[in-house]
């Protein structure tokens, strides 16, 4: 049945005939509407949008501080004081309770910033001490690479949980042993991929493995920017591991992985450098890879330290394709999908509401160990990465394709078969 057609007028409320506005104010009763309700412990609102807008999100229902996940963050760096500890801020189900720095002052202005007890400070050297501070259930590791194993292996033993950042370490031996000492210390070990917790990447890959495009036939994945001075700690293989591969291009290397949900069965791989560079007579500068799957996709990656910043994925599938911009940055996604639309092609933009991806990332971290659950990214997950990264660097030095037989430790988990 048709609606009949609705009659606007110049008439009703601040018009001639209708009231006049503005009022003055009443006190009076509020609806529920605008009261909201408390269930179970959180405050719900609801909807007070018309049909055609997007309902406004529920406010947060964060723990009580003292019932928030205890972390102390090893590593004072760019990357703790930028987003990290920002980040903590903004989570419902963790706080940040200590610092592990070998730098006093820094350690002693950090925590005043954020209101860290100022005898909660470690060094390195004393990590074992926080076994007798409850405070502490867990430690975000966020120092360079070549460091990750010690550091982790040290949490362990104090019986801490841990986050370890990416690369989870500088070999897959060094990963091995990291695993072995959260396993036999019964504590949670996850790698902190902060790209599979980033709302347009997780949405990308819940379309890619739908099925609602086809089946994806090829992605291509870029992570580039061009490096500064040779005297930073990425730049020497001992603390690195290596070059742009474990920095950067493992963004590419693990987001194909995510995106298929499949692990690679060979892969093709080769390194350039520039020969007048001392700052690369260490680690490499540019590699490009091509991964190949089982169901027939085709990745190639490129990353480089030698481009301008580049940090996007493309996936190619049957009945479409999908665009995801700055896939790998902290910011700024843009997801655009194409398909055919009759005679044309249609090309959508999906719009959602962004949310810091390192806070969604160690609200999953404190929510398994809370309710000891696997976190999506263990320390298998690190440890498979490794492997590939392994048998990428040897494709390059043999200039020649090297397959992929070992069992995976960690095959990705398709977005639909996420808990929690």
């Amino acid at each position: 049945m048709t609606k009949p057609q609705r009659d606007y007028a110049p008439s009703g409320p601040g018009t001639k005939s209708g009231p006049t506005l503005p009022a003055a104010g009443k006190a009076l009763a509020p609806n529920a509407i605008d009261t909201g309700e408390v269930k179970e412990q959180a405050v719900v609102f609801e909807n007070w949008k018309g049909a055609a807008d997007r309902p406004e999100p529920q406010p947060a229902a964060p723990l009580p501080p003292d019932e928030r996940l205890g972390i102390a963050i090893v590593g004072l760096g760019r990357l703790s004081l930028n987003q990290i500890l920002p980040a903590l801020n903004e989570s419902q189900f963790a706080r940040a309770v200590a610092l592990v720095s070998d730098r006093p002052e820094k350690a002693q202005a950090v925590a005043k910033q954020y209101g860290i007890d100022p005898d909660a400070i470690y060094r390195y050297d004393e990590m074992q001490k926080m076994a007798d501070n409850p405070k502490i259930q867990a430690v975000y590791v966020v120092t360079p690479n070549g460091l990750h194993r010690d550091h982790v292996v040290a949490a362990a033993k104090a019986g801490k949980h841990v986050l370890c950042e990416k690369p989870m370490a500088n070999t897959p031996d060094e990963a091995r042993e990291m695993i072995a000492a959260c396993e036999q210390a019964k504590v949670r070990l996850m790698i902190a991929y902060r790209c599979q917790h980033e709302l347009f990447n997780v949405e990308a890959a819940r379309l890619t493995q739908s099925g609602e495009l086809g089946k994806p036939r090829v992605i291509e994945a870029i992570t580039s920017q061009v490096q500064g001075p040779g005297d930073q700690w990425r730049m020497r293989a001992a603390l690195a591991g290596g070059g742009v591969l474990p920095d950067i291009g493992l963004y590419c290397l693990n987001g194909v992985r995510t995106m298929l949900a499949e692990e690679p069965v060979e892969v093709y791989a080769q390194i350039i450098n520039p020969s007048d560079d001392e700052r690369f007579s260490e680690v490499e500068e540019t590699i490009a890879f091509t991964l190949r799957f089982p169901s027939g996709a085709i990745a190639n990656c490129f990353s480089s330290y030698g481009t301008h910043e580049a940090k996007d994925m493309r996936i190619r599938l049957e009945k479409g394709w999908i665009a995801l911009d700055n896939a790998f940055a902290y910011e700024g996604q843009r997801l655009q999908i194409a398909q055919r639309n009759g005679q044309s092609e249609q090309v959508n933009e999906l719009r959602l509401s962004p949310k810091n991806q390192f806070t969604l990332e160690i609200d999953h971290f404190a929510q398994c160990v809370l309710h000891d659950k696997t976190p999506y990214s263990p320390g298998e997950e690190g440890l498979q990465d490794h492997i590939l990264m392994a048998a990428i660097y040897r494709s390059a030095r043999e200039n020649m394709p090297v397959k992929l037989t070992h069992d995976s430790p960690h095959p990705p988990l398709k977005i639909a078969d996420r808990q929690g």
